[in-house]
């Protein structure tokens, strides 16, 4: 049953308004001013409020905001006498779901609270999912060198800095990527993932800047490249090493205009792009090789944080295999099985050349695989 309340300083009002939507089936509280309302809604979890703006002690508009600043899924319908349209915008730019005016056409308000009330839903299904993605992508360990990463992380991810993670494969740079896209200004904002290895050399201009239509064989529509797709957000480019010298012209000059030119086209597209790089390999030797441009190199690495292997970090591995194990157990919908300490420590012991990677694998393995509690027999023959 959704949870409305209605917030007037009129008794009729809400009277009249709550005997309509009791009627509904909805589940309604009052408040008799904005200030009462205010701390309803910061203590209970309404899907929607009816808000009157003219109040005494805090107007409805003043409520709106508080409840805004919040970050309360409660979505506010601003009800009022004087339905000029200045306050119908002031409410709607403020972040109102609607603006009714007094009497309330009775169909409009419960169409209204109806779509107020999916909204309300959705948005937290949505912070729900985003925990959830959040939680996915924690990075666990309590190693001096993960510990250094993540003060990293926290230090970097309010900046605009450009990022260079370095590690060996599945030790977790794209982790690293996500967190601080994660924690920073950009949340919101789309992160889009290009790793540069699994692209051909002759493609990937066009996968990072889009092409015109008959740009080349094959071009048979205008292309959006990722660039512009990650434009107010981050750009996470994943194996930068791999990629040829010729797009690596073509990025530094992006990063140093905040420009890009579609492949086959000539005009200039203006981007905002946070960029994260990764890599396996050591840019330096690179550079020295010819393989990678040493501006390019300095441009990325305005911060550099290195992950460690797992071999360095075994003392985390009883933390990651916990994790890994409730979260296989709640993808699956099965209950978490246990490790015991004799399973755990020959785990510890593993050379773990795939890095968590692996162990995550290994771990799924044995959960597919063993019954309710694994043990060292079940990981010698499955690890």
């Amino acid at each position: 049953m959704a949870k409305l309340i209605i917030v007037d300083d009129e008794k009729p009002i809400r009277a009249a308004l709550r005997d309509i939507l009791e009627y509904e089936g909805y589940d309604v509280d009052e408040a008799k001013d904005g200030e009462e309302g205010l701390d309803m809604i910061l203590h209970t979890s309404y899907d929607v409020a009816l808000c009157d703006i003219r109040m005494p002690k805090l107007n409805g508009l003043e409520l709106l905001m508080k409840v805004n600043e919040a970050e309360k899924s409660t979505q506010i319908i601003m009800i009022s006498a004087y339905g000029n349209v200045e306050n119908a915008v002031e409410a709607t730019k403020r972040g109102a779901f609607d603006f009714i005016t007094k009497p309330p056409d009775l169909n409009r308000l419960l169409i209204t609270v109806r779509n107020a009330i999916d909204r309300a839903k959705l948005v937290q299904e949505t912070k729900t999912l985003k925990k959830r993605i959040y939680k996915l992508n924690e990075i666990v360990g309590e190693s001096d060198s993960i510990k250094k990463v993540k003060d990293t992380i926290n230090r970097v991810a309010a900046t605009e800095a450009r990022v260079l993670v370095t590690g060996a494969n599945g030790s977790g740079k794209e982790m690293v990527a996500k967190q601080i896209h994660e924690k920073g200004s950009r949340a919101n904002q789309p992160l889009i993932e290009v790793n540069c290895a699994a692209i051909p050399s002759e493609l990937i201009e066009s996968e990072l800047f889009g092409h015109e239509k008959g740009a080349f064989t094959g071009a048979a529509a205008r292309r959006v490249g990722k660039f512009e797709q990650a434009d107010g957000g981050t750009l996470f480019l994943d194996e930068i090493g791999d990629m040829s010298l010729s797009a690596q012209a073509k990025v530094l000059r992006a990063l140093q205009e905040n420009k890009i030119t579609r492949v086959g086209g000539d005009k200039e597209i203006k981007v905002n792009v946070r960029v994260i790089a990764a890599t396996n390999k050591d840019l330096r030797q690179e550079i020295v090789n010819g393989n990678f441009r040493e501006d390019l190199f300095h441009r990325l690495s305005v911060i550099m944080i290195h992950v460690p292997p797992l071999t360095e970090r075994r003392f985390d591995i009883p933390l990651l295999a916990d994790k890994f194990l409730h979260d296989i157990a709640t993808e699956y919908g099965a209950p978490v099985k246990d490790l015991t300490p004799e399973a755990m420590h020959y785990l510890q012991s593993l050379p773990w050349t795939g890095n968590v990677r692996e162990l995550r694998n290994v771990i799924e393995r044995l959960v597919i695989m063993c019954g309710d509690e694994i043990v060292l027999e079940d990981v010698k023959a499955y690890a």
